[in-house]
């Protein structure tokens, strides 16, 4: 797994050892974050559930003002931390617990959310229910949801799905605050 593009292209990241994750393939990462470009620059970027660092990392790499990132497993943690000094990033902030704590104990509102949950799970509904309850979406702001089956994604009214892609088991919707 590696930074495909930004002032840390090329650099490698650890995390393919985590237990319970499922890191965003290359190909997939670089079709995503194509999609997303003009929402990068300068942007607040929470990725929720973090794993590696890996789209928090690449966002920061294309451009993102500032970033965090959350993760409840103390392994992801520390491969999260031990990331962020591989590439010398800074403006970064890491969150090690579960995700509606991480929810609530924030106060800034975000330009990028991702929020790729395990897959047997409901966290994608559970997390976009919480981050609407905190107002934690600029307006104009995305989340950009990765599962296994497109009936997880679901979202109020107050977001609009601008694109929707499927990869193989996996599909990607991103919404936008309205």
């Amino acid at each position: 797994m590696r930074i495909i593009s930004g002032k840390y292209k090329g650099r490698v990241l650890d995390g393919f050892d985590i237990k319970g994750t499922r890191p965003t393939m290359e190909r997939v990462k670089e079709s995503l974050f194509a999609q997303i470009q003009m929402f990068i620059p300068n942007s607040h970027v929470l990725d929720l559930f973090s794993g590696s660092g890996n789209l928090g990392l690449e966002a920061l790499s294309e451009g993102a003002h500032s970033a965090v990132l959350v993760d409840s497993n103390p392994k992801a943690v520390s491969i999260i931390k031990k990331n962020i000094e591989k590439l010398g990033c800074d403006s970064v902030k890491v969150l090690g617990m579960d995700y509606v704590k991480a929810i609530h104990s924030l106060e800034e509102k975000f330009d990028i959310i991702f929020l790729d949950p395990p897959y047997q799970t409901n966290y994608i509904e559970k997390s976009i229910e919480e981050i609407t309850k905190k107002d934690l979406v600029k307006k104009g702001g995305i989340i950009v949801c990765e599962s296994d089956s497109i009936d997880k994604i679901v979202y109020p009214e107050v977001y609009s799905e601008i694109k929707n892609k499927t990869y193989g088991d996996k599909t990607i919707v991103i919404i936008q605050k309205i």
